[in-house]
């Protein structure tokens, strides 16, 4: 049979004797101390509990925005004319859309990029211009060549007139030349300029009047303007209000439309010299670019695959000198997959703070073709995007967005010159994950603190047990080294 003796002497909570229980003035400084203790290291623990952190894994990528990625972008060229200016996409898998219209608008612009005007629009013509099949070497030259010093003469003398621009090396310019000049002398005839004055019909030599051409943005040959009397008014920015035509180039479309430009003049007396109540139809003459700039900005969707994103200037009728093509640009914004709100990144760069500092990284940048570059010169940026998503600790998706790294160079062309971004997508992302902290964790960590600095601080213990107090002593050491640098490193974030 078991004695009580032995049955007390398994008692975890033996009584103190009486003597032992006295206070003392040592005892309350140990005591006020270990509360201290106790305080100070229960808050780095609640601290430490209620601080975020988080987990990063890359992993395949699986978006939910399906095998598409939309790009959104808005750029300025101070030197490429809205009416040329075209944004082409293609891929390895053999995907080219040239000229996309749909989702991008185009706003003239000025030399400081500033809009000049409402949005510029440029409905495309028909696949194949007219022109005459049978080519008159010996025709008579109608048209009457105007230069820089006699231009402003001729377009203050007549009500309308109709210049062609054009370059004698450009093949739609040749074409154009023998039906050009057939109009003009048809129209000569039939509204002699010394007794009608309504109407005149000349050309401009832009390799031999360049300074012309320029002041009138002339970007592609051949242009046909048509300048109104009173209407062609010069701003301190050479803005210009007038038309460019883009219809048929044969004779007799040609002289239709200048039989419509006089038929019109009657009822134009008393209205804006630009309103045009013609027969010619609406996608043939449209206001010509009031600048030599152009601000485009809009969408496209592309596949995840490597592509590019080219924007230059492109026409199916027209010729470009590619010594005069200036493709600087300032991309004031150029990002990836869905638009993140401000709040949203706001909350994400708190969770975060290294997330969302490149899914815009090039807004901002200029890239300016200086003139030590030479001629011919395309501006390449090389752009590789991997996808970042964050996951809160209630599985709830905080954000998904695209990150990508930029590199840009100058090449010289053998082309037309162009602003390419190559795209490289990456099939990997990145996976953040906020961890969950286990509330029984934090209880035990507190329950060691005050259990632990009591012990170490009972007197008695301390004289009969000091290997004990030596060891308890250590432990709470080491948790209050790992609390400190759990908490520097928070600040240090």
């Amino acid at each position: 049979m078991i004695s009580s003796s032995k049955i007390k002497s398994v008692d975890f909570y033996r009584k103190i004797p009486r003597d032992l229980t006295e206070a003392s003035l040592s005892g309350a400084g140990l005591s006020i101390v270990a509360a201290l203790a106790m305080i100070f290291l229960f808050g780095m623990e609640l601290n430490s509990y209620l601080s975020v952190s988080t987990s990063t894994q890359v992993i395949v990528d699986k978006s939910s925005d399906g095998d598409y990625l939309r790009i959104d972008f808005n750029i300025s060229f101070p030197a490429l004319s809205c009416e040329f200016a075209a944004v082409d996409v293609s891929d390895v898998l053999g995907t080219n859309r040239l000229n996309l219209t749909k989702t991008v608008r185009k706003f003239s612009i000025d030399s400081n990029l500033r809009p000049t005007g409402a949005e510029f629009h440029s409905e495309p013509a028909a696949n194949s211009i007219k022109h005459d099949n049978e080519v008159n070497e010996e025709s008579v030259e109608g048209s009457v060549v105007l230069t820089t010093q006699n231009f402003d003469k001729y377009a203050h003398q007549f009500l309308i007139t109709v210049v062609n621009f054009y370059a004698p090396w450009c093949y739609w310019s040749q074409r154009l030349k023998p039906s050009w000049e057939k109009t003009a002398k048809i129209i000569k005839e039939r509204y002699d300029p010394e007794m009608d004055g309504r109407i005149i019909l000349g050309r401009v030599d832009c390799t031999e009047d360049g300074d012309l051409c320029r002041s009138h943005h002339i970007q592609g040959y051949p242009s046909i303007r048509i300048f109104r009397k009173g209407s062609d008014v010069r701003s301190d920015h050479g803005h210009h209000d007038h038309e460019s035509y883009y219809g048929d180039r044969d004779t007799d479309s040609l002289v239709k439309t200048m039989e419509n430009l006089v038929a019109s003049l009657p009822s134009e007396s008393q209205k804006l010299p630009l309103e045009d109540k013609s027969n010619v139809a609406t996608n043939t003459k449209r206001p010509a670019p009031s600048t030599g700039g152009c601000r485009i900005d809009g969408y496209v969707r592309v596949k995840k695959v490597p592509g590019n994103l080219i924007i230059s200037a492109r026409s199916n009728a027209h010729s470009f000198d590619a010594s005069q093509m200036n493709m600087s640009h300032v991309i004031n914004h150029l990002s990836f997959g869905r638009k993140v709100s401000l709040r949203v990144m706001s909350d994400v760069k708190r969770l975060i703070p290294y997330v969302g500092s490149s899914h815009d990284r090039l807004n901002g940048r200029s890239f300016i073709n200086t003139h030590d570059l030479g001629a011919n010169v395309t501006i390449e940026h090389y752009l590789q995007i991997v996808k970042t998503e964050v996951i809160t600790r209630k599985e709830y998706k905080l954000v998904e967005e695209y990150e990508y790294t930029a590199h840009s160079s100058v090449a010289q062309s053998l082309h037309i010159p162009v602003a390419k971004f190559h795209l490289e997508l990456s099939p990997m992302q990145v996976l953040i994950t906020e961890n969950q902290k286990s509330f029984s964790h934090f209880i035990t960590n507190v329950c060691a603190i005050i259990g632990g600095i009591f012990t170490v601080c009972i007197s008695d213990i301390v004289v009969q047990y000091p290997l004990f107090v030596w060891f308890t002593t250590l432990l709470c050491g080491f948790r209050l080294l790992e609390l400190w640098t759990r908490f520097f490193t928070t600040l240090l974030d």
